[in-house]
């Protein structure tokens, strides 16, 4: 009976690590195929002119509960982050001070691909932007929401990049929760303003880790060879520590 179970145990967890490593494997299929499936249930329900339960909840919390005159300031701080111009400096940077022009190149035109996404899905839709409670002024459509898309392609493409090529220390996991933080709090500032729904909010962020997911594969790499050696030139020593 006890040699019955023992194998019973080892058969369920070799299909579990089997499962796992299905996953792991495939990990960019899957996040491509569920961000794709999430983002259309939204679509269909902004296109019929609904306004989801989800949007409902988000404007009593953030809108009706946590507004305050000390918070506020805060938030338009926490959103500027992912401003247009404040990305396109931090890009600046990252190629100035980046070992190598691939850095620079790989954020630059992820960048430039998102926001031409976005301004693309929203001539789409053609969502209007919630009425009465905005702290701030914003032209244009709401859906998906445009800071939500380049925070979460900007930022989550750095995390990408430390994550993989970052030595494993506590830095790199330090490195990714942060920006991980701010792709969150950078989402919640657009509904805490009043100029995004929550559903805007949540079609960015899965537009967005679709693109990265197919980004990351097929467009990333490519800059790799940007800093290749050529024939004849010497190739560094790798970092045995580096994530490779």
């Amino acid at each position: 009976m006890a040699r019955g179970k023992d194998e019973s145990a080892q058969g369920a967890g070799g299909v579990l690590h089997g499962a796992l490593s299905l996953v792991r494997d495939n990990l960019r299929l899957l996040v491509l195929l569920v961000c794709t499936v999430v983002f259309l249930a939204l679509l269909g329900e902004v296109l019929e002119g609904e306004i989801l339960r989800l949007d409902v909840m988000a404007y009593e919390l953030f809108v009706e509960r946590l507004r305050s005159d000390a918070l506020t300031p805060v938030v338009q701080g926490v959103t500027s982050l992912a401003s247009v111009v404040v990305l396109a400096v931090m890009a600046a940077v990252i190629a100035a001070l980046a070992p190598g022009k691939a850095p620079g190149w790989c954020v630059t035109v992820n960048l430039a691909c998102v926001v031409a996404l976005n301004a693309l899905l929203k001539a789409i839709v053609q969502r209007p932007r919630p009425e009465g409670f905005r702290l701030v002024a914003e032209s244009g459509y709401s859906f998906p929401s445009g800071h939500s898309m380049v925070a979460m392609a900007f930022f989550g493409l750095l995390i990408w990049m430390i994550w993989r090529y970052h030595r494993r220390d506590a830095m790199r996991v330090v490195w990714c929760a942060f920006f991980g933080l701010v792709i969150v709090a950078v989402g919640l500032s657009r509904v805490y303003l009043g100029v995004h729904y929550a559903s805007d909010v949540l079609a960015g962020f899965c537009v967005s880790l679709a693109w990265l997911a197919f980004y990351t594969k097929a467009v990333a790499p490519l800059f790799v060879a940007i800093d290749a050696p050529r024939d004849g030139e010497p190739e560094e020593a790798p970092d045995p520590e580096a994530d490779a």
